[in-house]
């Protein structure tokens, strides 16, 4: 036997992002047995090498004998996870001479070298999943490479991604007749995104809130213009009731999100979880996450679950939560060293992560709904002790943290006379969710896919114009609340969510003043 090299095409994952990975296999018949793999390699995968010589084994394959050094490159960027076993596995066949196109019937082989090829093997050969084959199948339309080769199981997940072919396999001896052209492929299916798209189910209606009239409204105006939203009041108010009711007044993911959101999910290994459990969406088959993700962190996470992290960086619940709603109750119970780490992320919509041998940047773009008692013993305070108590409790938020919020307001004790009607009357998610999106249909209309709650400065000056008398009435209550520059466009925004839901072009002295009583928290902290 000669000496053979032989070369795959793969993929390394940093953060969502893939990037090419080439896999080389040398192989030397002559000289000393070892296996070396170099190309800044992790546990997993220097592990991968007694995986993969089982399987090949196991498959009915021979083994290479001699000298054989598998190079993993780029170099100089760390590989992790096993997703390299199929494609290491793939060049010691081709290196073996197991892999030869020419032994096709008739058939048109496929071409190893013009395929991205991952998955990880059991040792009997079978082929489990991956995380990021999203990602894969988006690199590879990038690079020209009409096929990818990867798990079954991923490979409608893969098929999102329009113009390339899927090729889902279950064992090792299949990607062998594959490309040996023995085996026909049979490609796996386009998705339609845009067909599978739904509103998120939310587990409670609004109609089963008693009361909160004015909390229903402040949070049609949130949901309209996807401003964060915090809410104060004595425990068992129907705050954390409410926000898990939010969620289904929100307009449904374009495609493009649709895609963004599952493509996070997929890097992070969480994808088929997310669409089994936590959307109801009965659309796991479809490899897409179909409604807006909800994260609920407990308040005793850290830093790195909350924002991401990990020697390899992952994405953390605020990312989780891209295009969706973070949720964190009892807000003051957080550490204030974890709540200060959000206040970059929600105003540039992305979050860095930084390592010695890479940086990664995470999307961000969430809708912040926060709910908090006004003391620790929950109660709202009757006298000046109490005030003094409320006064330490909410010191443990930071102001540039309260600023960062759109929308503040108060949650007050429902009374006994509407927590015992026969029949609830309130406002219902159906009503809700019908103002919400003919707001969100105007506002897209006027400025595209930018929810009022990103517009900039400027755009402000453009796209929300304020009549004399409500510019007028801004200025005093600046001056009054002594609110700051960030709270002042923060206001602005909010103002043109409400003119949103009333139809109006521009902002009027109710806008105005209702945007400013939703500055609640500024004059308590």
């Amino acid at each position: 036997m000669i000496r053979m090299l032989s070369y795959v095409q793969s993929y390394l994952l940093q953060g969502i992002d893939a990037h090419r990975c080439e896999i080389e296999v040398d192989f030397n018949p002559v000289g000393l047995e070892k296996t070396d793999i170099v190309g800044l390699p992790d546990t997993a995968v220097r592990e991968s090498l007694e995986r993969v010589t089982a399987a090949i084994s196991n498959a009915g394959y021979p083994t290479l004998i001699g000298r054989l050094v598998i190079n993993l490159a780029p170099a100089d960027l760390r590989k992790e996870g096993p997703v390299y076993d199929l494609p290491i596995a793939v060049g010691q066949l081709v290196a073996a001479g197991v892999i030869r196109p020419d032994l096709g019937r008739g058939r048109e082989a496929v071409d190893h070298r013009q395929c991205l090829i991952a998955g990880e093997l059991a040792l009997d050969g079978r082929i489990r999943p991956i995380r990021g084959a999203i990602a894969m199948s988006m690199l590879a339309r990038e690079l020209g490479l009409p096929r990818v080769i990867l798990p079954a199981a991923n490979a409608l997940e893969a098929a999102v991604v329009e113009g390339v072919e899927v090729l889902g396999m279950r064992t090792l001896q299949d990607v062998v007749a594959l490309l040996n052209g023995q085996l026909d492929p049979e490609p796996t299916p386009a998705v339609d995104v845009e067909s599978l798209i739904e509103h998120t189910l939310a587990p409670i209606d609004f109609a089963e809130v008693r009361g909160q009239e004015g909390v229903k409204r402040a949070i049609t105006v949130a949901a309209a213009g996807s401003h964060n939203i915090a809410m104060l009041g004595p425990a068992g108010t129907g705050k954390s009731m409410m926000a898990k009711a939010l969620p289904g007044i929100l307009p449904p993911l374009t495609p493009d999100e649709a895609l963004e959101v599952t493509r996070i999910y997929s890097a992070a290994g969480m994808l088929c979880h997310a669409n089994g459990a936590s959307n109801g969406s009965g659309h796991a088959h479809s490899g897409l996450i179909t409604s807006r993700p909800v994260r609920t962190p407990h308040h005793t996470a850290s830093s790195p679950a909350l924002i991401g992290g990990g020697q390899v960086p992952r994405p953390g619940e605020i990312s989780l939560a891209h295009r969706g709603v973070l949720f964190l109750d009892e807000l003051p119970e957080f550490p204030r060293v974890v709540l200060e780490t959000l206040r970059q992320p929600l105003e540039d919509g992305a979050v860095t992560i930084a390592r010695a041998h890479a940086a990664v940047r995470f999307p961000t773009a969430f809708m912040l709904v926060t709910a908090m008692n006004p003391t620790q013993r929950g109660g709202m305070p009757e006298d000046e002790v109490g005030r003094r108590e409320m006064d330490r409790y909410l010191s443990r938020i930071s102001r540039p943290l309260i600023d960062r919020i759109d929308i503040h307001v108060e949650a007050p004790a429902v009374p006994w006379k509407e927590l015992s009607a026969s029949s609830a009357t309130g406002t219902s998610s159906a009503q809700m969710r019908e103002r919400v999106l003919l707001a969100h249909t105007r506002a897209r209309a006027r400025q595209g896919r930018v929810h009022n709650a990103h517009l900039s400065g400027r755009a402000l000056d453009e796209l929300a114009p304020m009549k004399p008398e409500a510019k007028e009435l801004l200025g005093q209550a600046i001056a009054t609340l002594g609110l700051s520059a960030r709270a002042y466009d923060k206001v602005r925004r909010v103002a043109r969510s409400i003119a949103d839901l009333e139809d109006s072009d521009e902002l009027t002295c109710a806008h105005v003043a209702e945007a400013v009583q939703y500055r609640l928290l500024d004059r308590q902290i």
